[in-house]
């Protein structure tokens, strides 16, 4: 029954393929718990040290900082940050069609972009494109370290403080919950007064030591690289969630389709029985 046969190893190489996804979802799932914990642990750092520093947006110290000052945008500095590798669902695609959306709105403007990529698929998809690719860092693996993105960080500093660019924004997926990842794409700099919760009326200032200098260049770019960090855990937290989805969905759909698979087979192992059990019969009969 060279049909039956032919099912049969669909079948088990589909059950093979089940048994791959099974295993991926339960590591996804025990690596997404690590990554969740490390992003919810990093979270009250870079939510107060922006705070802070969008609080220095309405003071007005002697040394104004080139972060604090707003300037004609003539081009634009993106930070791309996105898994390294696939099999996560949508996840990447959905940031890259949301950060196509805001590239399409800039060229419409006439503004030009410089892009650094943290992770293998941004930099392979944006390397594809027409875009002026600056720098890239993948290979981060499922715990990575600030030392590991402050090149690419140092790169977009550097370029803003000389003038190359006027704005800087950060494009990663934001961790809601284990089922919903939502990309943004985000202004970093430069930081401006209509940022800051309406509830902040005045202008008002610190108390500088040694000085206003070097505090806010010190503490500057500490606010860029935590929030670029933070982006990077969270990214990996959606990374682990999303493909432990995927990894599940896989899994079910390759039970329903073996399931179909069992059914035909049986439905053709029976149609040969009878067919057999027919001739039998009327062999029998004709002698």
């Amino acid at each position: 029954m060279a049909v039956g046969k032919e099912i049969r190893t669909k079948i088990a190489s589909i059950k093979n393929t089940q048994k791959i996804t099974r295993a991926m979802e339960m590591v996804a799932a025990s690596k997404m718990r690590k990554t969740k914990d490390r992003m919810l642990a990093t979270r009250p750092y870079s939510k107060k040290m922006g705070r802070i520093i969008k609080h220095l947006a309405h003071a007005n110290p002697e040394y104004k900082h080139t972060f604090l000052v707003k300037r004609e945008v003539k081009r634009i500095g993106l930070i791309v940050i996105s898994s390294d590798r696939g099999l996560c669902g949508g996840l990447n695609s959905n940031l890259f069609r949301k950060t196509l959306t805001s590239l399409t709105q800039w060229d419409n403007a006439n503004i030009e972009v410089d892009v650094c990529t943290v992770g293998n698929k941004a930099a392979g998809f944006f390397g594809s494109l027409k875009t002026n690719l600056v720098g890239q860092v993948g290979k981060l693996g499922d715990a990575p370290h600030l030392q590991d993105i402050i090149g690419v960080i140092k790169i977009m500093l550097d370029a803003y403080q000389q003038g190359t660019i006027d704005e800087l924004y950060i494009a990663s997926n934001e961790f809601v919950n284990t089922m919903t990842q939502q990309p943004t794409v985000e202004r970093l700099l430069p930081v401006v007064a209509d940022e800051i919760d309406a509830s902040l009326s005045g202008y008002w200032d610190y108390i500088y030591e040694p000085d206003a200098k070097d505090v806010l260049d010190h503490l500057l770019g500490r606010y860029i690289e935590s929030i670029v960090y933070q982006g990077l855990v969270e990214n990996n937290a959606c990374e682990q969630a999303a493909r432990m989805i995927a990894m599940k969905s896989a899994s079910d759909n390759a039970g329903n389709l073996i399931k179909e698979l069992q059914l035909i087979y049986n439905k053709a192992r029976q149609a040969a029985i009878t067919q057999e059990i027919s001739e039998i019969v009327a062999g029998a009969a004709a002698v």
